[in-house]
């Protein structure tokens, strides 16, 4: 694949519908982790998002609703932990406050060590979050809360011995704070390759967030053909990048053999829009 260039692009022109205010925003995900254990059955209903405007020195709180879904009594930890991703498909959940845009210290929650969950009932974790008064935070800042069900549960000790398995999910919240509409803006991209696939050719790229506040681009290419005519355009899911983070992005390129030039595109929904362009050969 050879580099033909790339470029940066501002276009606050054409897509309105699809932005949001870059203000301050704190976003609280749920991502559902499968594991095996002797443990009770737990969710974590409600939005899979809350939303907060925040300035340095501010105060917002929220709640999280933990269910027990089996007909035993549950005990259920929750701890919050540092949450890094990348391309490759690794993640670290590392000790609170362990990266430089953790939002670990500035958390507290109201809850005992241990929760127990009666069948059929709930639990009601309450979080604060207290945005220190410091001019020089910019950007975004996040960690994750963790909610399981404990192995040692009270479940697990009224039942016969024996040993066996059975699905259970644990769940990740993901807490994370923007100040404002402060932090730059920037994506990079770290690699990109043609694969075949048994579903036709890919082109896999790896993006980082080498700026200072999350982003989540839509991911396209355009393809053009020897005589520079367009030969398809096509379009990634949308991802999240935190900050010193990475994603890999994979584009289905459903065209004749040939030779191409690709447009590859991040597109942030905002005025932050970059891209790259390759020459190739199908």
């Amino acid at each position: 694949m050879r580099r033909a260039g790339e470029q940066r692009e501002r276009d606050g022109s054409s897509r309105a519908a699809d932005r949001r205010d870059p203000r301050g925003l704190i976003i609280l995900g749920v991502i559902l982790l499968c594991t095996l254990s002797t443990s009770g059955q737990i969710a974590v209903p409600g939005p899979l998002t809350h939303e907060y405007v925040v300035e340095a020195g501010e105060t917002v709180s929220g709640t999280l609703r933990v269910d027990n879904t089996s007909d035993k009594a549950v005990a259920v930890s929750v701890e919050q932990r540092d949450y890094l991703f990348f391309a490759d498909g690794s993640n670290i959940y590392g000790e609170p406050g362990s990266h430089a845009r953790s939002n670990s210290p500035w958390t507290r929650f109201a809850l005992p060590s241990r929760l127990i969950i009666e069948p059929g009932d709930s639990a009601i974790v309450r979080y604060w979050i207290d945005v220190p008064d410091d001019p020089g935070l910019v950007g975004t800042y996040w960690s994750i809360i963790l909610v399981a069900p404990l192995e040692d549960d009270v479940a697990a000790s009224e039942e016969s011995p024996g040993i066996g398995l059975r699905a259970v999910f644990q769940y990740g919240v993901q807490l994370v704070t923007h100040i404002g509409g402060t932090g730059s803006a920037l994506i990079t991209l770290d690699d990109a390759q043609l694969l075949a696939e048994p579903e036709g050719t890919v082109l896999q790229l790896d993006i980082s967030n080498a700026g200072e506040r999350w982003l989540r681009p839509t991911v396209w290419t355009e393809l053009y053909d020897s005589e520079g005519a367009l030969a398809g355009r096509f379009e990634s899911q949308r991802k999240r990048i935190f900050p010193g983070t990475s994603v890999r992005h994979r584009l289905l390129l459903e065209v004749p053999s040939g030779s191409y030039r690709a447009l590859v595109v991040f597109d942030n929904g905002d005025e932050n829009v970059w891209g790259s362009q390759f020459d190739f050969d199908l």
